[in-house]
């Protein structure tokens, strides 16, 4: 456990000395307020834009907080997920490629470790830069529209946490098993991709799928109830999370071991 502590505070530095401790935060409140910011003052843009008739009347219904809320946490399905691929996408074939990882494993430092210490400091960054970002939302939500309840807040919170850990976790995965970070995050950007499209045009048959964890999130916030597929699809992403967490520690040791 030591080792494992030792590795994981190792990664923690590592992102310190990479701003990722700053840019994906900052990031992340920046899209938190960008959409209750937008929708309260979409009126007034729309005016000062101008190109209207002389005497339009152009009357835009006010939305509910729950729907700003829900329209807010969108946008870490879109540029959220973006940005986690670009921190992690290297965060095993850049030490790989660089010899970094050799180094390390000389030692008497298992493989499992190496993997997992760098999941969990990756997640540790996603959920708390999803935290802070989220939070701003709903607290600017609150000031210009309503409060939305803090149950909800946190229940929606936690299921688009779990959509982005899978996300996290197959960028690890092609992060280990291939030797370009580029490479990596494509795949990875392409696979969440096919998979949210093709989750959203066969919804009444994929419902279980870890893609809709988005739209129930949203659903919650809007509708204030979750649809009754939100336990199996959160199940389903926990089995998917622990199945490519594995595999990365398997292929990655198996990469080490050929070279």
């Amino acid at each position: 456990m030591s080792q494992w502590m030792t590795l994981f505070q190792k990664e923690i530095i590592e992102m310190w000395r990479n701003f990722k401790w700053i840019w994906v935060p900052i990031t992340f409140i920046l899209l938190g307020v960008k959409e209750p910011l937008t929708s309260y003052y979409l009126p007034q843009i729309i005016k000062s834009v101008g190109g209207l008739p002389e005497g339009a009347v152009f009357e835009i219904p006010t939305p509910t907080a729950g729907a700003v809320l829900a329209s807010g946490l969108s946008q870490y399905s879109t540029i959220g997920v973006l940005v986690i691929v670009l921190g992690t996408m290297g965060i095993i074939a850049g030490e790989r490629k660089s010899g970094v990882a050799a180094m390390i494993l000389v030692k008497p430092v298992s493989y499992l470790s190496y993997v997992t210490s760098k999941w969990a400091g990756s997640l540790l960054l996603v959920w708390i830069s999803l935290f802070i970002g989220y939070l701003s939302t709903w607290y600017y939500t609150g000031q210009l529209f309503d409060w939305v309840p803090i149950g909800e807040f946190f229940q929606s919170f936690v299921l688009y946490g779990l959509w982005l850990t899978l996300i996290v976790t197959v960028t690890v995965f092609f992060s280990s098993a291939l030797l370009s970070p580029g490479v990596a995050g494509f795949i990875s950007l392409a696979l969440a991709l096919a998979v949210s499209i093709l989750s959203g045009a066969l919804s009444h048959l994929l419902e279980w799928s870890p893609s809709q964890l988005t739209s129930y999130a949203g659903a919650l916030l809007t509708a204030g109830e979750l649809p009754d597929d939100t336990l199996p699809a959160s199940l389903v992403a926990l089995v998917i999370i622990l199945i490519f967490l594995l595999f990365s520690v398997f292929v990655f040791k198996r990469k080490e071991l050929a070279s």
